[in-house]
This record gives structure tokens, sequence and C-alpha cells, in this order.
């Protein structure tokens, strides 16, 4: 009897998406309603020793603000931009200057509530999957197209991890075995190097370094990957053959990924995705063409929780 009245004191929890200058914070009700949202800056000094008090004070402070007592918090789901365990220990994050780090020790002793943490990646495609573009769906794959690019795994309503936390790392899958340039993680022709954000920018330079065609995109002094997208849309045709060729990229790896794990519906997001229909489209066509016929039923659709992806997904974690 009195496990049943603890738990029904039990109504909120916390969502935390620790990135590498914001942490965002949500208090959630246990169905999901978010409750309030906000964020503190990220403090990278002394290794980033300071990052995980920070949160919990921020998480004090709001709970006397709201007046809720931390009986009635279920608990706290941590996002993380790096490899984490199964014990919640973070392995090497270099956006948040962290060797080893034992975040579901630390943050639950801290706040005396249980803590689980996972890659922010990860949290992300449960967030997505849960109250996002992939709702409806148990079998997701989320990737996130940046400044590099990112992925989550969910598997039958599961974050798929792997042995070393490593699971979903779709940017590093490789495709040109020529590449001379050399990628963030160390090797040469990661699907990042050509599909991300920097990646299209840095193929657009080449090309227009390279060849004396037409284009408005020699109009931009500090060419983006918005700019290549907005005058494909117009037209262009040094923008549309760069777009086919982020396209034709990303519809093959995601065709290899589905080889291996074969979701119901892949959720594009990251600041790229904003392009909308045009990059799905694109995508999606080059998939149909490489990919293994049992796995062409494979939808393709926008992520539309944004930034709040990680905490939702973070909440649910937990849950």
């Amino acid at each position: 009897m009195n496990q049943v009245n603890e738990n029904n004191q039990k109504k909120y929890g916390f969502g935390i998406d620790i990135g590498g200058t914001t942490c965002k914070i949500g208090l959630f009700k246990l169905d999901g309603t978010l409750i309030e949202k906000w964020q503190i800056k990220t403090n990278l000094e002394d290794n980033g020793s300071y990052i995980l008090e920070d949160i919990a004070v921020a998480i004090e402070n709001k709970l006397d603000e709201k007046g809720i007592s931390i009986d009635e918090i279920h608990g706290a789901g941590v996002g993380v931009p790096g490899p984490v365990m199964e014990d919640g220990t973070v392995i090497k994050c270099v956006n948040l200057n962290w060797d080893i780090v034992p975040v579901t020790r630390i943050m639950s002793d801290r706040l005396s509530i249980p803590v689980k943490a996972e890659n922010d990646a990860n949290v992300a495609a449960l967030g997505e999957m849960w109250q996002g573009g992939g709702e409806g769906y148990r079998n997701v794959v989320m990737v996130t197209l940046g400044t590099g690019i990112g992925g989550g795994i969910i598997h039958n309503g599961k974050i798929i991890s792997g042995a070393f936390g490593a699971s979903g790392e779709i940017g590093h899958i490789q495709m040109q075995k020529c590449e001379q340039e050399i990628c963030g993680c160390g090797k040469k022709g990661c699907l990042e190097q050509y599909a991300s954000a920097t990646g299209i920018v840095r193929k657009a330079k080449s090309m227009l370094m390279t060849n004396n065609k037409e284009t408005s995109l020699r109009n931009y002094k500090e060419l983006s990957a918005k700019n290549i997208f907005d005058e494909a849309k117009a037209g262009d045709r040094l923008a549309l053959e760069l777009i086919e060729s982020l396209g034709e990229m990303l519809g093959i790896a995601l065709s290899y990924i589905s080889c291996v794990v074969d979701p119901d519906i892949y959720v594009i997001g990251g600041g790229v995705s904003k392009a909308g229909k045009i990059l799905i489209e694109v995508i999606q066509k080059y998939f149909q063409k490489t990919a293994f016929h049992a796995s062409r039923k494979a939808r393709f659709t926008l992520a539309t929780l944004g930034n709040d992806a990680g905490i939702y997904g973070a909440l649910k974690l937990l849950l």
C-alpha cells in the first residue's frame, strides 16, 4: 500500500539535453505534457566539471520556484553528446571536455532521484518516435543533418546503443575510398564529408573553383547550405546538381542501414532539414534505387520537434 501511495506522488519528470553551448531542460508531467523549458550555459571550464552541478542547481531552483517537492519527481533523463555506456557512464565526450564521467551516478546521488543517461542523438530519435515525426511507429531511424551527421536507432520502441555506445554514428559510414581530406573522426570519405551542411558547402566551393558554369551561387560571399537549397528551389542548375549529389549519398547510406535494422520510417532532422520537401524527395529517390526490395516501403518524413526532441526523448528514456 505504501508503494502505491509513493508512486501516486510522482507527478513530474525532467528531460535534459546537454550541448556544447547550452543545456536545455524541460519540466514535464509524466504524460509528456511540457510545463516549462529553459536553458543554461554549458560551462566547459575545468574539463566540464561544473556542468552536472549547474544542471542540478537549475533543477532545484525550478522546483523552488514552482513549489514542487522533490518527492513528486519521478526522475530525470539526460541526453549527452557522446558515447554512453549502459550504466550511464560517458566515454570521451569531446564537446564537453569530458573523459570518463558517470553521469547517472553523479546526478542521481546529487538530486536523490532516479536518472538515466543516453547519447543525445539516440534520445532525440526517441523523442521523435514518441511525439514527433515518427509518432505511431516502433522502428525508427532518425538522421540529423547539421554541421555533421548524427543518428539514432529505435527498434521495437527501444534505443539501440550498441556494445560501445556508438550505434547510430551514421555520419561515419565510409562512402568514398579515394577521399584525400580527413574527417573530424580521423577517417577519410565519411558520409558527413559530403552530405552535411559543411559537406555540401565544401563540394560547392570546389565546383565553383574548377568549372565555369553560370550559377547564382557565385553571388554569395559566405555560401551556406541554406543558400544552396534556396537556389536549387529557384532552378539554379549547379545548386540542383549539388542537391542531387547530397541526396544520392544519403539515399545510398540509408539503404545500407535498412539492410541491417529495416526501419518503418526515417525521420530527417537537423538544420539542413529546414529545406523541406526537396530534401526528402531527393533522398527517397536514391534510396528507392539502391535499397533491398523488401526495405523499399520505408517512409521518409521531417522531424517535427526541432530543438525540443532531446528533452522529450530524455523524459521518454526515463519512463
